[in-house]
């Protein structure tokens, strides 16, 4: 069962702030580093690299120890890197924005791993069009991607959640829900996706494939930490398209990662590759530095921070969506210049492509 993507809910919020006040990661030259990552098809590659001897390989490349820790919880994982705990974590970009961005914690995508391509969708019971979710209760994990999926989805019919109610609902209890004679409308992501829908009740309305590019999955450092360790970046980097290049493969190799990530997560082969079939996964580090350097992104964070300033998911009081600044590729900043604590680079990611790590 996929971990909940969750961007943040009000306990999560008061503990990443509470967290952002204690010693952040040791930002100087160091050899032992820790990275925190959690269940959902874009990030088990980072567990098959573990397994598998890649982290150890391109650890052992660069002189350094890198230690994988699998969390269960997605939203532990997180403030586990809020506080310092970690030097990495995967995180999606409205993730990384409103906790350890808004907890005070300088972050840097290292990574652009994929973004959602249909895995998140709306779904209605016996219903065909996506302006019949008007009136109805909907029934989502609030504040998560689910949640923004359900804005844009409005947004796209003129309609905003005035014209619903948001019934906040658990992804462990989602499938058991929409069971239920009461539950007429959900969002929610893959493999409960895929659940719902054998229902024949169920029509998917509306999905992450017509906002493609804003709902994207990362592997995120502590700034501080990767400046003075550079080497870190780098082998991040080379653990990732090592891995890409093993799991994509049409190979009995390729077939047996993707078996045991598809196991790893819960489901089996078949399962493992219809959610990524509906992800559009960077295998290809020049691919993923075009997305990254695209001034497309710049609009995708833009809705992003609106979204979260709107939730009020941006810090208590926070005056408004430029409280915290973003850097993006190119070293424009979205927001508050002087107060920038997300970050967007090419770098690790430029020199995969070139053949320079």
């Amino acid at each position: 069962m996929q971990t909940v993507k969750t961007l943040l809910s009000i306990t999560a919020l008061a503990g990443a702030l509470a967290f952002s006040q204690m010693t952040p990661a040791e930002a100087a030259p160091k050899k032992d580093f820790k990275v925190a990552w959690s269940i959902y098809v874009g990030w088990m590659p980072w567990g098959y690299a573990n397994d598998t001897g890649i982290v150890k390989k391109w650890a052992d490349k660069y002189g350094i120890n890198i230690e994988v820790t699998q969390f269960n919880d997605y939203v532990e994982s997180m403030n586990q890197y809020t506080a310092g705990a970690f030097d990495a974590v995967t995180l999606t970009n409205m993730d990384g924005l409103s906790i350890p961005a808004a907890g005070g914690v300088d972050t840097t995508a290292v990574i652009v791993g994929d973004f959602s391509n249909g895995n998140d969708a709306l779904i209605l019971k016996d219903k065909n069009t996506l302006e019949d979710v008007k009136g109805q209760n909907v029934n989502l994990v609030e504040f998560s991607v689910s949640h923004y999926l359900l804005a844009r989805a409005l947004e796209s019919i003129g309609s905003s959640e005035r014209d619903l109610k948001v019934v906040n609902t658990s992804d462990a209890d989602m499938v058991a829900a929409y069971q239920t004679a009461d539950v007429t409308a959900v969002v929610t992501w893959n493999p409960l996706v895929a659940s719902i829908l054998e229902d024949a009740s169920a029509k998917k309305v509306f999905d992450s494939s017509q906002i493609p590019g804003e709902i994207i999955d990362l592997m995120v450092a502590n700034t501080d930490v990767l400046k003075d360790n550079p080497d870190f970046g780098k082998a991040l980097a080379g653990i990732w398209y090592d891995t890409m290049a093993v799991m994509t493969a049409d190979t009995e190799e390729g077939k047996a990662a993707r078996t045991a990530m598809g196991s790893a997560s819960g489901t089996d082969l078949a399962g493992f590759e219809a959610q990524m079939a509906a992800t559009k996964l960077f295998d290809k580090p020049a691919d993923a530095v075009a997305f990254t350097a695209s001034p497309d992104l710049s609009k995708t964070m833009d809705l992003v921070r609106n979204f979260l300033f709107e939730k009020g998911l941006l810090g208590s009081g926070a005056p408004s969506a430029d409280v915290i600044g973003i850097e993006l590729a190119d070293g424009s900043v979205l927001g508050d210049k002087e107060n920038v604590k997300f970050r967007f680079t090419t770098t690790y990611m430029d020199a995969a492509a070139k053949g320079a790590l």
